[in-house]
């Protein structure tokens, strides 16, 4: 029987299309989605981490009956110790702390990072890996996906959001590049496109879920 996922998702009413961690599809089996009242993008995704209110997704945590738990934004990686503590399940709070095992294998520098907001994400989610910060690029402000994040419009062009993401992200890849990390949790969807264009290994927070829990993932996400 496939693992049973459990993610503690923002309070959004943007479309989670097939690939994003908010969407049944992304999964072999079945999804717990335990929405987090009043945690909107404006709130979490915040370069003062530590103001945010934890006592919702912790409440959350103790509900989640699943076989392991995830959150819906990378921006929570600063809470990662605080919450993993609290429940005995696997708990992965970020893409971002894959950083943890590719700082062994990747220098500062050779890895772009695509974070939704490069001016919110701080050293402070990058904890001791704040070195890796020179690689962060955010997405623009006037990006069809972005807008339709930070706006929560129930309205998504998948076709146009592919398009624009592959073209941003070509025109930021550099040749000391050799690994892309995606913080935001709304851009697998997009991730093939995204590997034939820049021809690098991918990690976000799908490979994670699958690499603690074997079989989770349906396999054209990862």
């Amino acid at each position: 029987m496939p693992p049973r996922v459990s993610v503690l998702q923002l309070d959004t009413d943007f479309p989670r299309i097939a690939g994003d961690v908010g969407c049944p599809d992304s999964y072999t089996g079945d999804v717990e989605i335990l929405r987090i009242a009043s945690a909107s993008v404006s709130k979490i995704v915040s370069n003062q981490p530590d103001k945010i209110d934890m006592a919702p997704f912790e409440r959350a945590l103790q509900q989640a009956s699943g076989d392991v738990i995830v959150t819906s934004c990378g921006f929570l990686s600063y809470w990662q110790a605080h919450l993993a503590i609290q429940t005995t399940k696997p708990f992965i709070s970020s893409s971002l702390i894959a950083l943890e095992r590719l700082s062994d294998l990747y220098n500062p520098g050779e890895i772009l990072i695509l974070t939704f907001d490069e001016h919110a994400l701080t050293s402070q989610h990058l904890g001791v890996f704040s070195d890796y910060a020179s690689g962060i690029v955010g997405l623009p402000e006037q990006m069809h996906l972005r807008q339709v994040i930070s706006e929560n419009r129930t309205d998504l062009n998948a076709d146009l959001a592919a398009q624009e993401l592959t073209h941003f992200i070509a025109t930021q890849q550099q040749p000391q590049h050799k690994h892309l990390l995606l913080e935001c949790t709304n851009l697998p969807p997009y991730k093939a496109q995204m590997k034939h264009v820049t021809g690098l290994p991918i990690t976000d927070i799908l490979t994670l879920i699958e690499a603690r829990s074997p079989g989770a993932i349906t396999s054209q996400f990862l």
